[in-house]
C-alpha cells in the first residue's frame, strides 16, 4: 500500500512539473516545416531575408543619390500567420512604400505558438541599403538583425511617432477651460448682458472670470465663428482667425502667440515730437486634462506717453536709479533721453479639483466690482503675486485672495530690497433673489513686523479679519470692510453699487462735525444693454465718491497701495467723479467713448503748507491740518475733465489683435499752482496695432 501511494505521488509531481514547462515555437515558413525545432527560428529568419532580397526593388531616387544607410522596421506575425507592418523608419518615403509593398506579398505562414496555442509575435528588422545577398548576410551572421520585440520595446520605439497620431485639429478648447478671460472692460461688455439676464445664478463682481464659468451663459465659439474670414491661405488664417501655434492632443492643448503694441501719436501739450509705444512679447496658454490650465506672458516695452502721463509715472518712482513706474505695468528704466523701458511678465496656474472650487496661483491682477472703477480691489496697480480660491455652490460664490505687495519708497528699502507687505481679501457674493445680489468684503494688510512674515492667521479663508487684527495687535495691520449690491431691473438694465469703510466713528457722525475719522467711500452706477433697442450698444453711468484719508494709515507701509499705486481707485481718496461710457460693436468694428468729470483735493507741498489733505494715500494721516470740518475736495480744489474715443478693427478674434485710433482730451484745472500741480490741457492722438490683453487707464 505504501509503495502504491509513493508511486502516485511521483506520478502526480511529474505531471504538475510537466504542466509548468513553457514551450514556445517560432513562426514557420512552408520550407521550414521539416526542420528540427531548434532550427526553426534560424530558418524563419533566413526565409524572410531571402524573400525580401528577391522581391525588394531599390527606388530609382535612392540609386540616383547613391544613398547608403539602414531601414528600421517593426512588424508582427498575427495569430492567423499574417505579416503586419507596425512601423518603418527610413530616409526616403519611397523606401517605406517599397517595404509595405514587399510585406504585402509575403505568404500566410504558421503562426507562432505558446504551449500549442497561436499567439502574435513582434520583431524588429534592420535592412541595409544597398541590399546584401542572403549569402553575405549569412556570412556576417546578419540574421541577428531580425530580433524579437517585446510589447514594452515596441511601445517605446513607436512612442515618439505615435504622438503625431494623437494630434487633432484645434477645437478652440480654451473656451471651455479653467483659463481666465483676459480682463478688459471692452471685452467683458460683450457678454455682460448674458451674465445679467433676470433669473441667472451668475456672480459678476469677482474678476477675471474663467471661460468655464461664463460658458454656461455665452457661446464663445459661436461668437468667434461668426467673425471668421474664410480662407485657404495659411498666412491669412493665422493673421485673421487663428492662434499662431495651436496644438491639441489626447488630454492636452496649448497655443502660442506673439504680443504687439505698436503705436505712434502726438501730444499737443508736449515739447517732444511724438508719443510712441513699442511692445513685443509672446504669450502661451494651455491645458493639461480638463482641470488644469496655465498661462504665461512676457512683454518687452519701450514707450513715451502723453506728457501728463510721463509726469505722473515719474511721480511714482521709488528707490534706486529707475526714473518712473508706468501706471498699471511696473518699474521703468530710462530709454534714450526722455522715454522708458518697462518689462512686464504675468503668469498663473488655474486648477479646478471639483466643479465647486477653482484654485489659482500666479502673478497678475484681480478686480472686485461691477463698475468701471472699484473701491474694493482694482487692476490699476502693477501685477503682483497672488493665490486665489473661488468657491461656488448654491446661490453663493466665495472668493479669497492673498497677495504679496511691495512698498518701493526710499525710506523703507533695506539692503536695496523693496519692502514686502501682504494683503488678504475675502469676498462673499450671494444671489438673494433672481434679481438682487449682495456682496460682503473684508481686507487686511500687514508687514513683516517682528519677523512674522506671511501671518498664518490670515490664511484661514473663513474667518473675520477684524478679530484677527485685534489678536495680532491693532498696530500690526490695517483692515477695511466693504459691501456691494446689484439689482437687475430687467434683462437690459441693472444698477450696481459699492461701499468701502476704512474707519467709522458713530459719535462723530452724530455730532455732524465732519470728522477725519469717517473714512469711507461709495459708488453707484447703472448699465444699459442694447440701448434704445440698438443691438450691441452698451451704455454705462457711474458715480464715485471717497472721503479724505480713506485707504491711508499712520504707518504708511500699511496703506492700501502697491508699487506707489493705489490698490483701489486710481485717484486714491478725497475725490468725487462721474463717468459716462458708451461702447458699440458691429462685426469686427468697434468704438468706445468715455467722459470723466472729477473734483478732487490735492496737497500743496510747497514748504509753507506741507499738510496732508487726504488724497495721497502714501501720506501719514496724522499730518492732517485739522480733525473736523473735513470735506471731499479740501486742499487744492481741482476740477478735471477727461474725454476719450477709441475706434478700430478687430484683426484677429482669437488673439484680440486690434488696429485702432485713439484720441483723448484732458482739462486739469486746480485753483492753486505749485511746482507739481498746475493747469494743463492735453489733446492726445495715437494710432497703432495692439494685442489687447489688459486695461490701460489714462484718466488720471
Amino acid at each position: 500500500m505504501k509503495k502504491l501511494f509513493l508511486l502516485f505521488l511521483i506520478f502526480f509531481s511529474l505531471n504538475v512539473l510537466a504542466q509548468d514547462v513553457d514551450y514556445e515555437k517560432p513562426p514557420v515558413f512552408p520550407n521550414c516545416e521539416t526542420q528540427e525545432i531548434g532550427l526553426l527560428d534560424s530558418c524563419f529568419k533566413n526565409e524572410l531575408v531571402t524573400f525580401i532580397h528577391s522581391n525588394f526593388q531599390v527606388p530609382q531616387v535612392v540609386t540616383d543619390e547613391n544613398y547608403k544607410g539602414n531601414i528600421f522596421l517593426l512588424f508582427e506575425i498575427t495569430k492567423e500567420g499574417n505579416f503586419k507592418v507596425l512601423y518603418i523608419d527610413a530616409t526616403y518615403s519611397e523606401l517605406k512604400n517599397e517595404i509595405k509593398r514587399v510585406f504585402a506579398k509575403l505568404p500566410k505562414i504558421q503562426p507562432p505558438t505558446y504551449n500549442s496555442r497561436p499567439i502574435y509575435k513582434q520583431y524588429s528588422y534592420t535592412i541595409a541599403v544597398p541590399l546584401m545577398s542572403p549569402q553575405a548576410i549569412n556570412a556576417n551572421n546578419e540574421e541577428e538583425a531580425i530580433s524579437t520585440v517585446t510589447k514594452i520595446e515596441q511601445k517605446a520605439k513607436t512612442e515618439y511617432d505615435n504622438l503625431n497620431a494623437t494630434i487633432k485639429p484645434y477645437e478652440d478648447t480654451e473656451y471651455g477651460s479653467t483659463l481666465n478671460i483676459p480682463f478688459l472692460h471692452s471685452s467683458y461688455a460683450k457678454f455682460d448682458r448674458s451674465l445679467n439676464l433676470v433669473g441667472t445664478n451668475s456672480h459678476t463682481a469677482a474678476k477675471p472670470f474663467t471661460y468655464s464659468e461664463v460658458a454656461d451663459y455665452y457661446d464663445f465659439k459661436a461668437a468667434k465663428q461668426a467673425l471668421v474670414k474664410e480662407s485657404d491661405n495659411w498666412w491669412q488664417k493665422k493673421f485673421f482667425n487663428e492662434h499662431l501655434v495651436q496644438l491639441q492632443g489626447k488630454g492636452y492643448w496649448f497655443t502660442i502667440d506673439p504680443i504687439f503694441d505698436l503705436q505712434v501719436g502726438k501730444d499737443s501739450d508736449a515739447d517732444f515730437n511724438s508719443t510712441f509705444n513699442n511692445t513685443r512679447g509672446f504669450y502661451v496658454q494651455g491645458g493639461l486634462g480638463k482641470k488644469l490650465s496655465f498661462f504665461s506672458s512676457v512683454y518687452e516695452s519701450q514707450g513715451r506717453f502723453a506728457d501728463y502721463i510721463n509726469r505722473y509715472a515719474e511721480s511714482l518712482r521709488g528707490f534706486g536709479p529707475d526714473p518712473a513706474v508706468i501706471p498699471g505695468r511696473g518699474i521703468a528704466k530710462r530709454f534714450k533721453k526722455d522715454a522708458y523701458d518697462y518689462p512686464v511678465a504675468e503668469a498663473y496656474l488655474s486648477y479646478s479639483p471639483t466643479d465647486f472650487l477653482n484654485v489659482q496661483f500666479g502673478h497678475g491682477k484681480n478686480f472686485i466690482g461691477d463698475g468701471y472703477r472699484s473701491l474694493l480691489q482694482s487692476d490699476v496697480a502693477s501685477p503682483s503675486p497672488f493665490l486665489k480660491l473661488s468657491t461656488k455652490f448654491w446661490k453663493i460664490k466665495y472668493t479669497n485672495t492673498w497677495m504679496w505687495l511691495k512698498d518701493i519708497r526710499t525710506g523703507v528699502v533695506s539692503d536695496k530690497a523693496f519692502l514686502t507687505k501682504y494683503m488678504a481679501n475675502h469676498y462673499l457674493s450671494w444671489n438673494v433673489s433672481k434679481r438682487f445680489n449682495l456682496g460682503l468684503f473684508e481686507s487686511v494688510l500687514w508687514t513683516n513686523s517682528n519677523d512674522r512674515g506671511f501671518d498664518i492667521n490670515y490664511l484661514n479663508p473663513i474667518i473675520f479679519y477684524r478679530a484677527i487684527e485685534f489678536e495680532t495687535g491693532q498696530g500690526a495691520g490695517n483692515a477695511v470692510l466693504g459691501a456691494t449690491a446689484k439689482y437687475k431691473v430687467n434683462d437690459n438694465v441693472n444698477i450696481y453699487s459699492q461701499f468701502i469703510l476704512d474707519e467709522f466713528s458713530l459719535g462723530d457722525i452724530k455730532g455732524g462735525n465732519k470728522s477725519w475719522k469717517n473714512k469711507y467711500g461709495y459708488q453707484i452706477g447703472a448699465k444699459y444693454y442694447n440701448a434704445f433697442k440698438v443691438d450691441n450698444l452698451y451704455l454705462q453711468l457711474e458715480y464715485n465718491r471717497v472721503r479724505p484719508y480713506t485707504y491711508s494709515h499712520n504707518t504708511i507701509v500699511l496703506n492700501y497701495g502697491h508699487n506707489n499705486q493705489s490698490m483701489a481707485h486710481l485717484w486714491g481718496a478725497n475725490f468725487s467723479e462721474a463717468i459716462v461710457i458708451g461702447r458699440y460693436n458691429y462685426k469686427r468694428w468697434f468704438a468706445d467713448a468715455k467722459l470723466v468729470f472729477g473734483a478732487r483735493g490735492l496737497d500743496y507741498n510747497n514748504g509753507t503748507d506741507d499738510f496732508s489733505y487726504g488724497g495721497d494715500i502714501y501720506r501719514d494721516y496724522n499730518d492732517r491740518p485739522f480733525d473736523s470740518g473735513v470735506e471731499v475736495g479740501q486742499g487744492i480744489k481741482t476740477k478735471s475733465f477727461h474725454a476719450e474715443l477709441q475706434s478700430g478693427y478687430l484683426v484677429n478674434p482669437a488673439t484680440n489683435l486690434k488696429l485702432f485710433a485713439y484720441v483723448s482730451y484732458r482739462d486739469f484745472n486746480p485753483n492753486a499752482t505749485t511746482a507739481t500741480t498746475f493747469k494743463n490741457d492735453t489733446l492726445w492722438f495715437s494710432i497703432g496695432l495692439r494685442t489687447d490683453l489688459f486695461n490701460w487707464y489714462f484718466d488720471f
